[in-house]
């Protein structure tokens, strides 16, 4: 008997060794495909060629499918089978659709412009193959001839009668009405902004069919299509109960005097907040002093890493929501309300627990020395910043001064440490970049009611330079230590960006600085040498367009616009995850943990938080502007046919955008414009060949409000009458 059962096993043995990985059969796949003369070659005879073991044909399926959604191979009609590089297509991904077109953006980068009859129903995520089709413009322009891995299903968009019944109309992938599948939708009406499932996919966008799956009301509501939008990109507005319920217990044990125990007790010193008039998430404190080399600058923010420890469920949700997200007047939280206005907030007259950053500077700014503790704080007052500019300016109200009297004279002494830097950063040649943001007011129904550009005083820039300095000191610190960290970094501009800005810049009488390598000096150079002209605003728009985009990453590359070797984000762990982060590493270099220690820790955790940071940063300036168009929209829907004055912001084939003195912006579509035939000099220019007459970037033109879609938060002007050739 047991030599049989030992025959039995070796038969088995032998018969599993005949079974090839699924590794193996993607090279044996790979290699028959680069050898056949032809370029396609039928399924079975390649099936036959990798010779697969009845039992083999699991790994082999598993191979053919990796393969494909790796984009390495594709499959044609009639069971074909070619390698895409033979075939000249490339894997890439579906990046954003209009309802005409869309684009993708291939493995290596390559952005392509898709026509809408080309997409095959593709939707944003999709993996695709692309092929070439001949150009239009000269720019790549190809064709999806397979979806090789699904992506999201969901789309947004909004209810109403077509044809007898009702339709779903997206709000991207296509211009036509998709069909409702009723049975599975959840109940909705005529006009409703909604968010919708794919349940079935057509070969042409139309040929969709959706389930309604949240209705959120009238879709000529800012609020319905704020909340759709929130919905659409996945960010979790309710903390899940296992977070409640660390964050309840959290503020229910209150800030106790053992938690003081190997903490510097600073409650003497002269600390206070400074923030806007209706901010809950008071995250940092500051105090200067006068020292005989110069000034000493703390920086004081919450400690939010005592409380929220790694791979805690508040951690785990902190680092799937990234940041707060900031829309209108609502808020969505990176923390709970328990934690990021009660306990971590760093509210007057209360006991805190902080992260102290003390940086001696001297007389001219430089960095002398700073140093890092755990401490205790209790602020002295509640700072605005409205107040303080008033002090600043010699108007403050009575009852104002009364409430600053006790640190006046501290107030004084940051607004001479901030001219210092301020003059400090002007001297290493930072761009200046101007950047207007709105103000959205809000009446008790939810409905926008005004729109203002959000003023920026002294205070605001104290608050701005003391946290860069902290910024970059805690970057330093880790550089010097050695030690893994979550680096705030804004790499130099993309050279087709500058070689571009140099060939517009002669548009408006301004020569581009010669140069080897663009450097921040340059784009200073190019915006004073703009300043005293009407094309300022325009230039400013174009250096600004032309900038990298700041992320997070785990390699200390420094910050090109503020022209600085040290910088990372260390000054608001209730808001945003990588200073949460670097609190918690930070912690542990003033433990004393030696740097091999700290690598052993943190060097995976850097560089997943810095990944996932800076997608989630993306995520919410994305709604926060989507959000922020459909309530302007909503707004200068109370004044369609009103003339309002502005100036042209861009520039495209199609017509031009104006931006308002309130900052709402509008397209003026070129079939609206006086009749001729038009040039564009994207996004320069448009001028009628005939006439002369141009429209461009940084123009003030008189327009009328003619059209609002809150749905899409899109604004239509036309041009006024009044405006003079």
């Amino acid at each position: 008997m047991a030599g049989k059962s030992k025959k039995k096993y070796s038969s088995k043995s032998k018969k599993d060794a005949e079974i090839c990985s699924v590794e193996s059969y993607k090279n044996k796949i790979v290699t028959f495909l680069t050898k056949h003369d032809k370029k396609l070659m039928q399924l079975s005879e390649l099936e036959a060629k990798c010779r697969t073991k009845k039992m083999g044909r699991e790994n082999f399926a598993a191979a053919f499918g990796e393969l494909r959604t790796e984009g390495v191979i594709l499959m044609r009609k009639g069971m074909r089978v070619a390698l895409c590089s033979r075939m000249k297509v490339y894997p890439g991904k579906i990046a954003r659709l209009s309802r005409t077109f869309g684009f993708a953006v291939t493995d290596a980068g390559i952005e392509y412009f898709i026509p809408g009859k080309c997409m095959l129903g593709a939707m944003p995520g999709d993996r695709v193959l692309i092929a070439d089709i001949p150009s239009r413009t000269g720019e790549p322009e190809g064709e999806i001839v397979d979806i090789i891995e699904l992506g999201s299903s969901v789309m947004t968009g909004k209810v109403e009668y077509a044809e007898g019944d009702l339709y779903l109309v997206p709000d991207t992938a296509t211009k036509n009405h998709v069909k409702i599948d009723r049975r599975e939708s959840i109940p909705f009406r005529e006009g409703d902004k909604v968010l919708a499932e794919i349940v079935y996919r057509g070969r042409h966008h139309a040929e969709h069919k959706v389930k309604i799956v949240s209705a959120f009301g009238s879709s000529e509501a800012a609020a319905s299509c704020a909340a759709a939008i929130i919905a659409a990109h996945g960010a979790p507005e309710v903390f899940p109960d296992e977070v409640q319920k660390e964050a309840r217990k959290i503020s229910e044990g209150g800030v106790q005097e053992y938690c003081f125990n190997n903490r510097e007790d600073l409650r003497d010193m002269c600390i206070f907040t400074i923030d806007g008039a209706e901010s809950k998430d008071l995250d940092d404190a500051v105090s200067v002093e006068k020292t005989d080399k110069g000034y000493r600058l703390g920086v004081h923010i919450a400690d939010v890493s005592h409380y929220v420890k790694g791979n805690s469920a508040l951690d785990k949700e902190a680092l799937l929501r990234g940041t707060s997200i900031y829309y209108a007047d609502r808020v969505i939280p990176m923390l709970p309300k328990e934690l990021s206005n009660g306990i971590c907030s760093l509210n007057p007259d209360e006991n805190r627990l902080t992260v102290s950053a003390f940086m001696d500077l001297s007389e001219s700014g430089e960095m002398l020395s700073y140093r890092f503790c755990k401490s205790v704080i209790r602020s002295r007052v509640k700072g605005v910043y409205s107040e303080i500019n008033s002090i600043l300016s010699g108007n403050e109200s009575a009852e104002i001064s009364e409430k600053y009297a006790h640190v006046r004279e501290e107030i004084m002494l940051m607004n001479e440490l901030a001219d210092i830097l301020i003059d400090k950063k002007q001297k290493r040649r930072a761009p200046e970049l101007e950047t207007v943001e709105s103000k959205l007011i809000i009446n008790e129904n939810g409905v926008c009611v005004d729109i203002q550009p959000r003023e920026r005083g002294k205070a605001e820039r104290i608050i701005e330079e003391f946290m860069l300095t902290a910024n970059e000191a805690a970057a330093r610190l880790a550089r010097e230590k050695e030690v893994p960290f979550v680096y705030r970094i804004h790499e130099a501009p993309p050279e087709e960006k500058t070689d571009y800005l140099c060939e517009l810049l002669p548009k408006f009488g301004l020569q581009c600085p010669k140069f080897n390598e663009f450097r921040p000096n340059h784009a200073a150079e190019i915006l004073e040498a703009a300043k005293d002209t009407q094309y300022f605003e325009a230039v400013n728009l174009m250096v600004l367009r032309s900038m990298a985009k700041a992320k997070y990453s785990e390699e200390p590359l420094g910050h090109f616009g503020l022209v600085l070797k040290d910088y990372a984000h260390f000054t608001s762990p209730i808001r945003r995850y990588p200073d949460l982060a670097i609190h918690r590493i930070i912690t542990d270099i003033l433990a004393g943990y030696d740097k091999t220690w700290m690598r052993k820790r943190y060097e995976g955790f850097a560089h997943n938080a810095s990944e996932r940071s800076t997608a989630a940063e993306i995520r919410a300036v994305t709604i926060e502007r989507e959000c922020e168009d459909c309530y302007k929209a909503e707004f200068m829907k109370q004044h369609i046919g009103e003339s309002f004055e502005g100036k042209i912001s861009s520039v495209t084939k199609s017509g031009f955008f104006v931006v308002l003195p309130n900052t709402a912006e509008g397209f003026v579509p070129l079939r609206t414009l006086p009749e001729g035939e038009y040039d564009c000099t994207e996004p320069v220019s448009l001028t009628e060949k005939f006439s002369g007459v141009t429209y461009a970037l940084g123009n003030t033109v008189r327009v009328l409000c003619a059209a609002v879609d809150v749905n899409d938060g899109k604004i239509d002007f036309v041009l006024d009458d009044e405006n003079e050739d």
